[in-house]
């Protein structure tokens, strides 16, 4: 039996590695005189909101992002008092509570604003907003033929005491594929949207640069950048070298049974393994319920008693097999199945270029009801 702590499934967060990642993006954002919001949306990317948003802030960034205002209102119920701008609303979204906890909202629409400015002068209070121009990314975001109408409404909001416009805002479609054409056209339009708000008689300030364009366009950080995968340690663009960002998810769990079987004998479901040899089998008690992709099944490997072993057989709901060979492994001996890599193990990175996704899908999909998470906090 290992020494180590026996998991089950369990989620290791390194927070220092956390507060490294928004030190080394922040110091790029000052350099460029700008400001940072870490994006802690997706429950901080499946790291713990608040967790990375406390880290964040005694770590350089000046104001944090999420999606929605539940995820604004579980910062402030935490008692996080920075700067929260969310941007991502149900039809019928209630925009009181925010707007009483001083969270900055996003309107992408004529409606959208009404609605924003309504429930703002409904509590005489005044909602901080961030105007969305769709620049070519073709999701949220205000049509440029409708941009006009957007600005004068919200300059008219403002004169009247229920809004300020905070920025003028957009999000870039290929910021991860360097020198696509894209990212000069939308930045294009981005100054166009942003003259236009200035000509109203706005004073926004402007932000685009996601992860990728705070790592590789200091052009595009204006006044504010919005780091968010790279924060977590998992770089948008490897392809651009070294950025010196630390994977702060390692994904473990223990061997709860060994055995052996003979040569001929096949494993897990549908028996599309068969062993050529005699060998020996450690059970893993992980599987697709706890965020370990089926799609995996004949070509993963975990870092089991100092080294890589492979998983044999599909990956079930609820448990893995890995052959030991003719190695000694024991019953509580720690399982990797994907960290920074330091020691050898898998990465996010890998399970993901394995099974054609991107890493953020591999790390927000991780954190799983039967799934703990523990936070370790060394720097």
């Amino acid at each position: 039996m290992s020494d180590q702590p026996a998991y089950r499934a369990d989620l290791r967060i390194d927070v220092g590695a956390i507060r490294h990642n928004v030190r080394v993006l922040s110091a790029r954002a000052r350099e460029s005189g700008a400001r940072t919001m870490t994006i802690v949306k997706s429950d901080g990317y499946g790291h713990g909101a608040v967790t990375v948003a406390r880290a964040a802030l005694e770590s350089g960034a000046d104001q944090l992002g999420v999606a929605s205002v539940g995820e604004a209102l579980q910062l402030r119920a935490a008692g996080i008092t920075a700067p929260v701008f969310c941007w991502l609303y149900a039809v019928d979204e209630d925009f009181a509570p925010a707007i009483a906890e001083d969270v900055q909202l996003s309107a992408s629409s004529l409606t959208g604003l009404q609605k924003i400015e309504a429930a703002a002068a409904a509590q005489d209070r005044v909602a901080r907003v961030h105007l969305k121009i769709d620049t070519g990314l073709s999701r949220s975001g205000c049509p440029g033929e409708l941009w006009p109408a957007l600005v004068e409404a919200a300059a008219k909001a403002e004169a009247d005491g229920n809004v300020e416009v905070v920025a003028v805002w957009s999000h870039l479609a290929c910021a991860d594929e360097l020198g696509h054409p894209s990212i000069d056209e939308q930045a294009a339009r981005l100054q166009r949207a942003y003259e236009q708000a200035r000509a109203a008689g706005l004073d926004p300030i402007r932000h685009i640069a996601n992860s990728a364009a705070v790592l590789t366009r200091p052009d595009l950080h204006f006044e504010l950048v919005r780091p968010g995968i790279a924060v977590y340690g998992l770089d948008p663009v490897p392809q651009d070298g070294d950025h010196d960002l630390r994977p702060a998810m390692t994904f473990r769990s223990s061997v709860v049974l060994t055995k052996r079987i003979a040569a001929g004998e096949s494993v897990s479901y549908g028996h599309t393994w068969t062993a050529d040899r005699p060998t020996g089998l450690a059970l893993v008690p992980v599987g697709y319920a706890d965020g370990v992709p089926r799609t995996l099944s004949g070509r993963m490997s975990v870092w089991l008693a100092g080294k890589r072993r492979p998983v044999r057989g599909r990956v079930c709901m609820d448990q893995l097999v890995v052959d030991i060979g003719d190695d000694e492994v024991h019953e509580g001996d720690e399982v990797l199945l994907f960290g920074p890599g330091d020691r050898g193990e898998p990465t996010a990175a890998e399970w993901a270029d394995e099974i054609g996704t991107i890493h953020y899908e591999i790390v927000t999909g991780m954190y799983r009801p039967r799934v703990t998470r523990t936070v370790e906090d060394e720097t």
